[in-house]
């Protein structure tokens, strides 16, 4: 079997057993394939690369002025392959086994007032109302109902994109989601984002070509529903006229802003751990710096000893 074969093993077994997306699938692919060039020598490729060459390969991306945090994404997937191979007997060692990861800092998210998600929703339900030139009706009621689910749920814009019509027709308090890994978690929706669901369901009848769909926000395009770079694209237009830097806002700073404001107000970080649907609580702790001046102002009000 060539290394090309052994990558494909990989990844079929990636989104099989794994549940893997297409977009990690193909992070993946591009990963191995970027290391497959870099790993090829006398020893044959990739997959019968000593230790000594992967740990070469992992040092010279820091060479190649790759940031840490790419650094590490192309290391964890050399460790998911060679893994694979160790398990499925195709090879006899890991040779990433006693590789260390590069440090990263951990980035914080790039935060949204409440302010400005008022001023961004409320825009997208004036303009739902009464359309501006230039946008179309339809498309106003779709992105009044994409916003206000999205900072009421958290959802990944993959996840909101792809909702299936179901979760409108049923209009209830909670759904159920299927995220990463095929994990499924139960999401809260509003009164605001329900009502401006229902007002998408009854634009989208006015478009025959789309109304058969079984996404709620379908689309033509190859999945059947909505594009995520679509929305990403309009939702930075829709922040431009509410006066909003484009550049400071996307879906996932919406998320983002889902979960900080949630911390603001007092909820846990267990329950938001939950709600965003990840399965480490220490990819949710990044949030914790918003808890700061909430911190602080909790002590210096209730501490026996405060001034």
């Amino acid at each position: 079997m060539h290394d090309g074969a052994r990558i494909e093993a990989f990844l079929e077994m990636m989104s099989a057993e794994r549940g893997a997306s297409d977009n990690t699938l193909a992070a993946y692919r591009r990963d191995l394939e970027d290391a497959a060039e870099g790993l090829s020598g006398a020893w044959g490729g990739i997959a019968s690369a000593p230790a000594s060459a992967v740990r070469d390969h992992i040092t010279g991306l820091s060479a190649r002025g790759m940031a840490a945090s790419t650094q590490a994404r192309k290391l964890s997937a050399l460790r998911q392959f060679y893994k694979f191979l160790f398990t499925e007997g195709l090879r006899g060692d890991d040779p990433t086994g006693t590789l260390d990861s590069p440090r990263r800092e951990r980035s914080l998210p790039k935060v949204l007032s409440e302010a400005d998600v008022d001023a961004l929703i409320e825009l997208a339900e004036r303009e739902a109302d009464s359309p501006p030139p230039g946008i179309d009706p339809a498309a106003a009621v779709r992105m009044h109902a994409l916003t206000e689910v999205l900072y009421a749920t958290g959802l990944r814009v993959s996840e909101l994109v792809s909702l299936p019509i179901s979760v409108a027709k049923r209009d209830e308090r909670y759904f159920t989601v299927t995220g990463k890994g095929g994990k499924e978690r139960l999401v809260p929706l509003s009164a605001r984002a329900r009502e401006a669901m229902r007002r998408w369901l009854a634009a989208r009848k006015e478009r025959p070509n789309l109304a058969d769909s079984p996404f709620l926000f379908p689309a033509l395009s190859d999945s059947g529903h909505l594009p995520r770079q679509v929305f990403a694209r309009e939702l930075k237009a829709l922040a431009a006229r509410a006066g909003i830097r484009a550049a400071s806002i996307s879906p996932h700073v919406l998320r983002h802003a889902f979960a900080s404001h949630l911390l603001q107000n007092g909820a846990d970080l267990r329950v938001v751990q939950q709600l965003l649907g990840h399965s480490d609580i220490s990819t949710t702790q990044i949030y914790t710096h918003v808890l700061e001046k909430r911190l602080i102002e909790l002590v210096n009000r209730h501490h026996p000893l405060a001034d």
